[in-house]
């Protein structure tokens, strides 16, 4: 049961981040909507609204058939502009920032369900539409299911307005940064808040027997209730080997047990493992740091030449990096205050690496940007951290972006300002 479980989440987590699956949701409840307003009509639900509100009913068929028919070809023009536009935040967004960003964009749950609200009305005039006849007398037209048909598509006007300001803000820089630092700050904290900062007594894992990964693809969840239930009705402990968000190729070590377990319980425990074609900043937090990185590379290539994008994304990356140091370099996971369950997470030395060597590349030339880097490695030195050998990693991050620096730069007053920043970061230079 609990297999049935992990796979249906497997299955709803991957197709939540496709554009058709709200469409697709909305629109099936437009087609049973009409057959449900059908249904009503059947059993005169209309007879009040000719006593009471005669105003708002349609007393002919071919006025009825006419407006729906106008409603349904207005609306498939308002789809087709609204797929365009949503096709062209994607192309800009991909060629301007990073395509990285792609996934994230397509799963906004806010356009997914504007179109689902256009693809709902629709379907609902069309099956509304094919049960009026022209010449029917007036209590035989079904007036109310007419009038819902009309009040979707206002409700569609409205939402084609709201579509069309937050495209506008969508496809803005900061706010795609907002976005991927919020969700990445959110994802940080929950991580921080949940590790204990105690000594954690974990046995080596060098000696224990490796299982290996029957498929390929983004190690996206893992149900750690499931494992750890595992772990304790077997008695095992288990050693997750690959970082969580990289890919991971079939036939290598997914992870380790502490004792050999038969094939059942191997099946067992790799059910808990979800595995997608695509990353989501979400269920993986370094996804933020890269996105962010190459927003950061991509707005000081020479083609986009954006100093100010650059900069901003250098302010969103300080905070982040100030939240990772208080995390430690390795995750476990307990129950009743006993660690079951030890992950495999990247080191905050090869983070900040990563970042800076592409950073570096980009950026060494401008003044501007080096100042900002050398005030975010001062920053980040102030801050609290997990460990005191964080700080050894900013400062020979910083000694590296200095020697770049200084190789690209040939102007002895940016230099003179740099070597200022140097001092009062008290950093030794070569």
């Amino acid at each position: 049961m609990k297999q049935l479980y992990n796979r249906s989440l497997s299955f709803f987590n991957i197709i939540e981040s496709k554009i058709a699956f709200y469409p697709t949701l909305l629109a099936f409840f437009g087609f049973n909507f009409a057959f449900f307003l059908l249904y009503l009509e059947n059993r005169g639900i209309s007879k009040y609204l000719i006593e009471y509100v005669p105003q708002l009913v349609i007393d002919n068929g071919e006025t009825a058939m006419t407006i729906l028919s106008s409603l349904i070809s207005g609306l498939i023009s308002v789809v087709v502009f609204s797929f365009s536009m949503v096709m062209l935040l994607l192309s800009q967004a991909s060629s301007n920032f990073s395509p990285r960003l792609l996934p994230g964009l397509i799963s906004d749950r806010r356009h997914q369900v504007i179109l689902g609200i256009y693809l709902c009305t629709i379907l609902y005039c069309i099956f509304i539409l094919f049960s009026i006849q022209p010449d029917v007398e007036k209590n035989q037209i079904p007036a109310l299911a007419v009038l819902m048909g009309i009040i979707l598509t206002v409700i569609s006007i409205y939402a084609f307005i709201y579509f069309i300001h937050n495209i506008s803000q969508s496809i803005q820089i900061s706010n795609i940064l907002q976005n991927i630092f919020q969700e990445a700050k959110d994802r940080l904290q929950e991580l921080v808040d949940k590790q204990k900062f105690k000594e954690v007594e974990f046995p080596k894992t060098d000696d224990w027997t490796d299982y290996h990964s029957e498929q390929s693809g983004y190690l996206q969840n893992i149900s750690f209730t499931n494992l750890v239930d595992i772990c304790k009705e077997h008695d095992v402990k288990i050693h997750i080997l690959p970082i969580k968000g990289i890919f991971v190729l079939s036939g290598i070590p997914l992870f380790k047990v502490s004792k050999e377990v038969d094939e059942d319980v191997a099946k067992m425990i790799l059910s808990n493992f979800n595995f997608s074609r695509e990353e989501l900043v979400a269920d993986n937090y370094t996804l933020a740091f890269k996105q962010i990185t190459e927003i950061i590379v991509k707005a000081m290539s020479p083609g986009i030449n954006d100093p100010g994008t650059a900069i901003n994304g250098i302010d969103y990356l300080t905070e982040l990096l100030a939240l990772r140091m208080q995390k430690r370099d390795t995750s476990y996971i307990f129950r009743d205050k006993e660690a079951f369950i030890k992950l495999t997470t990247i080191d905050f030395e090869d983070l900040l690496y990563n970042i800076m060597a592409s950073i570096r590349t980009y950026c060494k030339h401008d003044i501007t940007l080096v100042q900002k880097l050398l005030l975010m490695f001062y920053y980040l030195e102030k801050q609290v951290k997990h460990k005191d050998e964080y700080s050894q990693c900013l400062r020979k991050e910083a000694e590296n972006l200095l020697i770049d620096a200084k190789n690209s730069i040939d102007n002895e007053v940016d230099i003179k300002t740099i070597e200022k920043l140097v001092k009062r970061f008290n950093l030794e230079t070569t």
